[in-house]
């Protein structure tokens, strides 16, 4: 069958020697965006038509532009130079695109087919885990929004790396926690996903080595910690003795300045008066005798006037 093919193609070559097939990759467009679809064609062009699918789209001969469809759902447009472009492509524009350059007599002067693909967006991909006893499941999927959508899925990892073709979901599964990647693309656009995914009960040696370094660092810090309280408390009963020392000191020598001075070896005459006067005598104050008891009189018996003889 591919024989048939090629020997047909190369009589095709033979008897059109002008023709060229150039639709072997595609001219890839997303929707809303503009397609340019250019002709490689030398000299000057008389008549040049373009068809979507063995269906006339439009044609300009002799510097004069014809439509043989709607021009506002072409929202197609030609230029003197025979390029053809597609405003807000939608993917109904995709198709196979031929264009035939016509001599001023007639003759063919050349045939270009190639094909637009117009594809929408990627989606933002979805990255999920599950844990199942020591391994991971990762799975990066992409929601369709037609049937016949297919993407280009790579999921990655640190240790392990996933790619499918055609596809809109993948799974990884790892023995290792760490940051897992899904990048989605289409001829068009690219998203990428990336989230840090750790499973409970199951630690890798970097995390396991990064906790206990974690953990050492705390004890020597603490214990920094508690030399440093110490010190500072011992240099703070140091200055307190010091202290105490200096204020004894100081007592003892104001006890000095306080001492009576000592009689001098020749006194003013002045002097010697003051020594001579006696002190003064401390009076003493007589205790308060209680009341001595008064002597009772005795009642007097009245004197009668005596009788006379």
């Amino acid at each position: 069958m591919n024989f048939r093919r090629i020997f047909l193609v190369k009589c095709l070559l033979l008897l059109f020697p002008s023709v060229k097939w150039s639709n072997a990759n595609g001219i890839y467009r997303a929707v809303n965006e503009s397609a340019l679809l250019n002709i490689t064609a030398a000299g000057s062009l008389y008549d040049v038509r373009w068809l979507r699918d063995s269906k006339k789209l439009l044609q300009i001969k002799d510097k004069k532009v014809k439509y043989y469809v709607n021009k506002d759902q072409c929202r197609c447009k030609i230029f003197l130079n025979g390029t053809l472009q597609i405003e807000q492509v939608m993917k109904e524009d995709s198709g196979n695109y031929t264009v035939t350059v016509y001599q001023q007599d007639g003759k063919l002067k050349a045939e270009e087919v190639m094909k637009l693909v117009v594809q929408e967006p990627v989606p933002q991909p979805i990255l999920s885990a599950e844990c199942m006893n020591k391994t991971i499941s990762v799975k990066c999927e992409v929601k369709q929004k037609t049937k016949d959508e297919t993407f280009i899925i790579e999921l990655t990892q640190d240790k392990s790396k996933k790619i499918q073709k055609n596809a809109t979901k993948l799974e990884l599964h790892t023995r290792y926690s760490g940051t897992f990647r899904c990048v989605v693309q289409n001829q068009v656009s690219k998203k990428m996903a990336e989230k840090v995914i750790t499973c409970s009960g199951h630690l890798d040696v970097y995390l396991i080595l990064s906790i206990a370094g974690g953990a050492i660092f705390f004890v020597i810090f603490v214990i920094l910690l508690i030399y440093c309280i110490r010190k500072k408390k011992a240099e703070r009963l140091e200055d307190d003795d010091e202290e105490r020392m200096m204020q004894a000191r100081q007592v003892d020598s104001e006890m000095v300045v306080r001492e009576l001075p000592q009689p001098l070896c020749n006194p003013t005459p002045k002097q010697l008066r003051v020594q001579q006067r006696p002190l003064p005598q401390p009076q003493v104050q007589q205790q308060a005798l209680p009341p001595r008891p008064r002597p009772r009189t005795q009642q007097r018996t009245p004197n009668h006037p005596r009788e006379r003889p």
